[in-house]
This record gives C-alpha cells, sequence and structure tokens, in this order.
C-alpha cells in the first residue's frame, strides 16, 4: 500500500444538532465509542500516518497515543478549519513524504477501513481528487492530493473537500462492499444506526 497517503479522522465538531453535555465523538456505539470507531478503520487501512483532529479536551484524551493529535480551535467555523487543522500538521518538514490525505469523519462509525485504501489507491495512480460512493452516491472518506492543499488552506465554513470537487471534479471509487457513510446527528440517528449494525452483524 502507498505510505505516502496519510489519514485524517474529523472529530472538533461541536455537535449541536446532537445536543447534551458528552463529545459527540464520544458516544457509545457498538460497545465502543464513535471515536474509537472511526480510527480503528483508518490505522486498520495500514495508511500512515494517521491524524485526528480534536477541539475538546475529553476527545484529545481518548485518541491512542500512535495517532497525530491535530488541534482546532475555532471548531465554529466549520470543517473546513478541522480539515486545515489537519493539513497544517501534515505540511510539517517531518512528513514532506506525504503527497496525499485520506479524510473521514468521527460521526460516521461504518465507513471501513478498505473506503480508505481504495481512496489511497487513486492517489497513488496520480488523482488528484478522489471520493468514495455507495450506491452511486458521493459520501466520504475523500482524497485530497499535496497539489491541492494550498486552496484547501483558503476554504471557508461548512464545507470542506466538496468545495474542491464540485471546482475540479474527482475520481469516484465505489465502497458499496467497505461499508457506509451514514453520519449521526441526533439521538434517533445513533440508535437507528446501530439497530442497522446489530441486524447486519447478526445475519452475517
Amino acid at each position: 500500500m502507498n505510505d505516502a497517503t496519510a489519514v485524517a479522522v474529523l472529530a472538533a465538531g461541536r455537535g449541536v444538532r446532537y445536543g447534551g453535555d458528552i463529545p459527540k465523538p464520544l458516544l457509545p456505539f457498538a460497545g465502543e465509542t464513535l471515536l474509537a470507531r472511526a480510527l480503528g478503520a483508518a490505522r486498520a487501512s495500514g495508511l500512515a500516518p494517521v491524524v485526528c483532529v480534536v477541539s475538546d479536551a475529553r476527545v484529545e484524551a481518548a485518541v491512542p497515543g500512535e495517532v497525530l493529535v491535530a488541534r482546532n480551535a475555532t471548531p465554529e467555523l466549520g470543517i473546513a478549519s478541522s480539515l486545515q487543522a489537519a493539513l497544517r500538521v501534515l505540511r510539517d518538514p517531518a512528513w514532506s513524504a506525504v503527497d496525499a490525505v485520506v479524510v473521514g469523519l468521527a460521526d460516521q462509525p461504518l465507513v471501513g477501513a478498505e473506503a480508505y485504501r481504495r481512496l489511497a489507491l487513486a492517489a497513488a495512480e496520480g488523482e488528484r481528487l478522489a471520493v468514495a460512493t455507495y450506491s452511486g452516491q458521493r459520501g466520504n472518506p475523500v482524497m485530497i492530493a499535496r497539489t491541492l492543499w494550498d486552496e484547501a488552506m483558503e476554504l471557508a465554513g461548512d464545507e470542506g473537500a466538496r468545495v474542491l470537487v464540485r471546482r475540479h471534479g474527482a475520481r469516484e471509487v465505489r465502497c458499496d462492499d467497505t461499508g457506509e457513510p451514514t453520519d449521526i446527528d441526533t439521538p434517533d440517528e445513533l440508535a437507528a444506526l446501530e439497530q442497522q449494525w446489530r441486524s447486519q452483524t447478526a445475519s452475517e
């Protein structure tokens, strides 16, 4: 596998729509947390380094030691600020060999490791942008080559790589058999997705 592609998991969202006192990445799902599920898939992909973007000290404390932490001090500025926090870490000279990053979200616990690997393969084949698709619909993760990082640093608001995809187009990479990108914004969505996961697991 291409060792020049990193993974970034964005876990700095404020979870305003979800509510409650617990940061959304630390909510339980399938016997672990959303954060643990997301980082587990990222780490299992074999890509490196793995970067986790956080804004809450409680989330940071739950990040495994081998994962790089990127702190987003302004999560209220939207997902673009989290993407930029990850890129700032990867633009350090220590990671000059990294020529692309595959970006996923901490609140999508059914995105699988193979999706990250397939997006990294697109990077290895010279693509500047690639996006996972499920049943023909674009989802996560998204791959961004280093040649577009300067442009990504100029993004603003609650859209990140999607803006780049609209501007430049992207290779669509089928990931139907790797998982799915359902995200969790409410307690009902969390309960429904866990029930779906348990039903699928029981039938396998």
